[in-house]
């Protein structure tokens, strides 16, 4: 019987929980890791969009293609593609591309510019202005060779 009692005694001092220096310590431990693992993080999604705004990019470079095939002329704007061109005699049933396919990676249309028998085709990078570096820098067709 006494060492029953003992063992609860025992049972009762372990189950006390934790203390609230003990939970500081954890949160602390936490907000470490976050701090370190965060920038990683964020520069890893900045390079997945201007891999997806790139791989879009060749989407449209290749439709375009296809429409000056069709036209022999570029389109004056990127939503020829989407909506039927009238100026087109062999615009095709189907769109050549869809509206969501016209943005980049961070969801902004895609500037685009014809000039003599060359189009300009780019994106404004994160920022969304001309120019900037890194993450910002603007993405055009010659960034994809």
């Amino acid at each position: 019987m006494l060492s029953q009692q003992g063992t609860q005694l025992t049972n009762l001092k372990n189950n006390r929980g934790m203390t609230l220096f003990e939970i500081l310590i954890v949160v602390g431990i936490i907000g470490s890791l976050i701090a370190v693992l965060l920038p990683s993080i964020n520069n890893q999604r900045a390079k997945a969009k201007i891999g997806e705004t790139k791989i879009k990019m060749g989407k449209v470079i290749s439709q375009l293609n296809l429409y000056q095939n069709d036209c022999n002329k570029w389109p004056e704007s990127l939503d020829n593609l989407v909506t039927e061109d009238s100026s087109c005699g062999n615009w095709g049933p189907e769109p050549y591309l869809k509206k969501k396919d016209l943005e980049d990676g961070w969801q902004r249309a895609f500037a685009y510019g014809v000039e003599g028998s060359q189009f300009l085709l780019k994106s404004l990078g994160a920022d969304g202005r001309e120019g900037g570096d890194k993450n910002d820098k603007d993405i055009t067709q010659d960034d994809l060779q």
